[in-house]
């Protein structure tokens, strides 16, 4: 397994105090037995997250590609700012990213965004999988409901429930069904699901595919993710999610709080001289 080569990749548009938690999970990436190369694309717009990207890629011996130039005239960093031209700007860069897998002949892309901190396990778990497409599973609160919902879906955009093709369901009949899914996917194993992102490992085979995130121009899907998972399925990929290490989502400031917890449940090592010298 020791020429199994994988990059590790992602567009990285962040606060750096969720930049440097983010830094700390991939140093602590399991990656023995496989070759693993890190691309990040910077999209920063603040200093202080430029230079915990260019040291994270110091140590991990990465490389960094520069983002879109316009982006870096805006003065505050604004959190999923998702209009048409965050859309298509991420859109861009994650097909840079794929094609760069494919020009250089990895076996696997894991794709890992910037707000996310992984189980150490993870990398070496999704590969042995042997899956052409395999998410790890994490949990968000997507907009203050206090319902944590994960990044997976079924069918269409987001739909989280078994639909019935010969007749529409009640609302209850719904709700019951969502829980169901749910309820399945807090229990640790591998399951096949429709739509997945955020924290992704795909193989060779869909690497030298046609796929792309590129917009499919008669689907409205906002999600560059959304468009990358109708073209696997057609090209006849099927995709999963494995719950056995979730990812924690720091996908707001508030969310910093739990990243002591989950550091100590996934035995986290904190290399000081890099945690007190990020800038």
């Amino acid at each position: 397994m020791g020429s199994f080569r994988i990059l590790v990749a992602s567009p990285v548009r962040q606060s750096p105090d969720i930049l440097k938690e983010y830094a700390l999970s991939l140093i602590n990436l399991k990656t023995e037995g496989f070759q693993v190369d890190f691309l990040f694309i910077d999209d920063n717009i603040c200093d202080e997250s430029h230079t915990i990207l260019k040291k994270l890629t110091g140590i991990l011996g990465g490389s960094v590609l520069n983002g879109d130039e316009r982006n870096r005239k805006q003065e505050t960093y604004i959190p999923h700012q998702w209009d048409s031209y965050s859309i298509s700007r991420v859109t861009e860069y994650r097909n840079i990213m794929l094609n760069y897998a494919r020009d250089k002949g990895y076996d696997g892309l894991f794709f890992v965004d910037s707000d996310l901190m992984l189980h150490p396990k993870t990398l070496q778990h999704l590969v042995g999988h042997s899956k052409d497409i395999v998410s790890e599973i994490y949990w968000t609160d997507w907009s203050y409901s206090g319902v944590y919902r994960p990044q997976v879906w079924l069918y269409d955009n987001y739909t989280q429930y078994e639909i019935n093709r010969q007749s529409p369901l009640n609302a209850e009949q719904i709700r019951k069904r969502t829980e169901e899914f749910y309820d399945m996917l807090r229990k640790p194993g591998l399951y096949k699901v429709g739509g997945l992102g955020g924290c992704t490992l795909i193989g060779r085979n869909v690497i030298n595919s046609k796929v792309s995130f590129s917009p499919i121009y008669n689907l409205s899907f906002a999600g560059e993710d959304r468009h990358f998972c109708v073209r696997a399925a057609v090209l006849g990929f099927e995709m999963y999610v494995d719950t056995f290490y979730p990812a924690y989502h720091i996908y707001r400031k508030a969310d910093l709080k739990g990243c002591e917890e989950y550091k100590k449940k996934c035995a986290y090592k904190e290399i000081e001289d890099i945690k007190n010298s990020w800038i």
